[in-house]
């Protein structure tokens, strides 16, 4: 069986969902983020301050190759990943896709508690961060929504939101 990507904005719960999704297939699980952060010794926070975006989407797609070469994991891919260079496109030549799809007054809420964590809005303002949210979101979607299942998040808990994409997969 291929691999499984799950894509989605930042806080769509990928990394959390991937856990659970792979423990209910008998698959590894690997978050992309960190990976880059074990192979650069940084967290991405610091990545970004110190090569900025461009470097650390080069890293990013470098890292996603890679993993292409798993079998059997459940990758989770930063929110950006899908949408630079052609990654979307050898996600899906290579794996099964998922788009984890969450409102984005969810996600604004969420964010705005990981402000601080996240390098992308971390000097935002909350108005700045719903602006923000909603217009990237709608840019993103154009790349998150060409994944092979979409999935939209409702009022679902990790392991309902796992057993929902086993079905769809």
């Amino acid at each position: 069986m291929k691999s499984i990507y799950l894509v989605g904005y930042m806080t769509s719960g990928k990394s959390t969902i991937g856990e659970t999704l792979a423990k209910k297939m008998g698959f590894d699980f690997v978050d992309l983020d960190d990976w880059i952060e074990a192979d650069t010794r940084m967290s991405i926070e610091k990545y970004f301050k110190k090569f900025g975006e461009e470097t650390f989407r080069l890293r990013e797609k470098e890292v996603l190759k890679k993993s292409m070469n798993l079998i059997k994991y459940v990758v989770a891919t930063g929110g950006g990943t899908p949408c630079f260079f052609d990654n979307m496109q050898t996600i899906n030549e290579k794996a099964i896709s998922v788009y984890i799809k969450v409102a984005p007054d969810t996600i604004f809420g969420r964010l705005k508690k990981q402000k601080s964590t996240r390098p992308l809005v971390a000097k935002l303002s909350d108005s700045e961060l719903k602006e923000y949210v909603h217009k990237t979101l709608k840019e993103r979607s154009v790349f998150y929504e060409q994944a092979t299942h979409i999935f939209e998040v409702k009022n679902e808990n990790k392991s309902q939101i796992a057993n929902k994409i086993l079905e769809l997969v």
